[in-house]
């Protein structure tokens, strides 16, 4: 997640190839400086390269940001920069450069190395402990800028008790209690959006969770506020098709792959976005036989199915057999360690359950995220394309 996908660090960018062995104090982070300021924003050290927080840095930078996990784009008065498959970045002006992107506590991370595609210059001076993005408008030098921050640019070295002073014991450490191991969890909705879209929305954000939506191209085109809503709230985008009908969508490959495209251009005209993530209606079992992947699959779409059913779609509204049979069914995955996507859909009644889920899920130690074109996809055709 950023506008979408965050902003989050997709300015995150100067991947700085220098070693950090002049940062001798054994620390992976820099305290980010932007021209004369210095931020709270820390860059980390990743095998000798600089990685930011995209929205952490889009936001000290003003650049505004769009597009899907698999590719973002960060606007703003000193151009355009394009993310593309977590390992390009394409600037304005067409100028490419090769980068690596991934996730950490929720945040995509980004090489610092790229701002310099948006016209940024960058300055590193470890003996200073001096990292800085610039354009040209700064008036300290790097002493300078270095002085005026040395209270919190270089760690303070622990104080010393003076000759004579009485030394403090040893104090026993009392045994801490455990934290819930983080687990992984992938929401889905589908059918979207609808007139119920904003209510899910809003439960989500209340819970600080994340989901993908599997949308229908004519929904998209009838609730496009929603799909904007989606992609500045960090959530995953997924195309499920025009029609739903099985005899129209299963006509043939061409007809499939053509439902997914006109479902992608829908995305696209609503939000200024496309997707490669596909869910197929009824999902891909039986009917998206290999002819079918074969077609659709070539043209770079990525197929996701479930492996736990809310079957809200059938029990509607029977929130009590809804939130049991996800229950029961996350307990039996779980003890093969498979991390979750749940089946839901963006119907009238699937907010009146989805709250009880989600404190389930939380109270349990899972962590929401979103599906990526970058993720192995699960389906029922273990189909990995």
């Amino acid at each position: 997640m950023f506008r979408k996908f965050g902003i989050t660090a997709l300015i995150c960018m100067l991947l700085l190839g220098m070693a950090s062995s002049a940062w001798a104090v054994g620390s992976t982070g820099l305290k980010l400086g932007i021209n004369d300021t210095l931020t709270d924003v820390e860059a980390t050290a990743v095998d000798n390269t600089y990685y930011i927080p995209l929205r952490s840095m889009a936001e000290q930078l003003k650049l505004k940001l769009g597009g899907t996990p698999q590719d973002l784009l960060l606007s703003g008065d000193s151009g355009s920069l394009r993310i593309t498959g977590g390992n390009k970045a394409i600037a304005g002006n067409g100028t490419e450069m090769a980068v690596t992107t991934f996730v950490r506590g929720g945040s995509l991370m980004v090489p610092l190395k790229a701002a310099t595609l948006l016209g940024y210059s960058v300055s590193y001076k470890p003996e200073l402990y001096v990292l800085r993005l610039m354009d040209g408008s700064q008036k300290l030098d790097d002493k300078a800028f270095a002085s005026k921050y040395q209270d919190k640019l270089k760690p303070k070295a622990p104080t010393l008790p003076s000759a004579g002073a009485a030394q403090p014991k040893p104090s026993t450490p009392k045994p801490s209690t455990p934290k819930p191991t983080a687990k992984t969890v992938y929401l889905t909705f589908d059918d979207g959006p609808s007139a119920n879209t904003g209510r899910l929305l809003d439960i989500l954000d209340k819970h600080g969770a994340k989901a993908t939506f599997f949308m229908l191209g004519p929904n998209i085109g009838k609730y496009p506020s929603q799909v904007k809503r989606m992609v500045a709230g960090d959530h995953g985008l997924g195309l499920h098709g025009m029609s739903h009908v099985k005899n129209k969508f299963y006509a043939s490959p061409a007809a499939a792959l053509n439902e997914m495209n006109q479902d992608n251009a829908a995305l696209k005209k609503a939000a200024g976005v496309t997707t490669r993530l596909i869910r197929t209606p009824y999902g891909s079992k039986p009917y998206f036989t290999s002819a079918f992947r074969d077609k659709v699959l070539s043209d770079g779409y990525r197929l996701w199915d479930w492996n736990i059913d809310s079957l809200d779609w059938k029990y509607k509204s029977d929130s009590g057999s809804i939130y049991r049979g996800v229950v029961n069914q996350l307990t039996k995955l779980q003890k093969s360690g498979t991390a979750p996507v749940i089946l839901m859909h963006d119907q009238k009644t699937t907010p009146n359950v989805l709250p009880r889920i989600l404190d389930y899920l939380q109270s349990h130690g899972y962590q929401f995220e979103i599906i990526t074109s970058d993720l192995t996809p699960v389906n029922f055709w273990k189909d990995v394309r």
